[in-house]
């Protein structure tokens, strides 16, 4: 029976690939991963026979769900921080975030290269829900500072996507090698 667990390793390994190459695509990409995981873990007994032997391991999941959490976490605060340290306002910081969504979504066709069309679209629309955002507010800066914080915006969101990216791929390898693991 250790073939089925293998089996199951291997499907889970593209899967989780899979759901990895969402997060780029500003999807829950870690999540579903951990999803999957725990979904796995919850009837592994009925694949492999045994009550002792778990694919991943409460703790991994659990660790990994730290990690996922810790992703959140750093993308929100780099497109905050990236948009503060352009001089940006609150209604900026909105405006990207919303940006952002609409542009992933509305140009992705436009920008037909797979998975970075989507990214992007959502930098695009980061820049231009930041710009509108500064520029309708009651507080309005002047045009080069509006541009200045839009682009601060886009940054943080490019380096917010990034490290997201990177602990993705660490839950990934965690996962992965703890479902391989004899």
């Amino acid at each position: 029976m250790i073939y089925i667990a293998y089996l199951v390793a291997f499907v889970f390994t593209i899967l989780a690939a899979g759901c990895l190459l969402l997060v780029l695509l500003g999807l829950p990409g870690t999540w579903l991963m951990l999803i999957l995981a725990v979904l796995v873990e919850l009837i592994d007994t009925m694949w492999l026979g045994a009550e002792d032997k778990e694919t991943f391991g409460w703790l991994w999941i659990g660790v990994c769900a730290v990690l996922a959490l810790l992703g959140e976490v750093l993308e929100t605060m780099a497109g905050a921080v990236g948009t503060r340290k352009g001089g940006g306002t609150k209604r900026g910081m909105i405006g990207a975030i919303i940006g952002g969504i609409i542009g992933a979504i509305v140009l992705t066709p436009f920008i037909p290269i797979p998975i970075l069309g989507t990214l992007i679209g959502a930098l695009i629309g980061t820049f231009v829900g930041a710009l509108i955002g500064e520029m309708t507010g009651k507080d309005q800066i002047g045009g080069g500072a509006v541009a200045k914080a839009a682009l601060g915006a886009t940054i943080g969101r490019l380096f917010g996507t990034m490290g997201k990216f990177l602990i993705g791929v660490v839950v990934f390898a965690v996962l992965v090698v703890t479902a391989f693991w004899p």
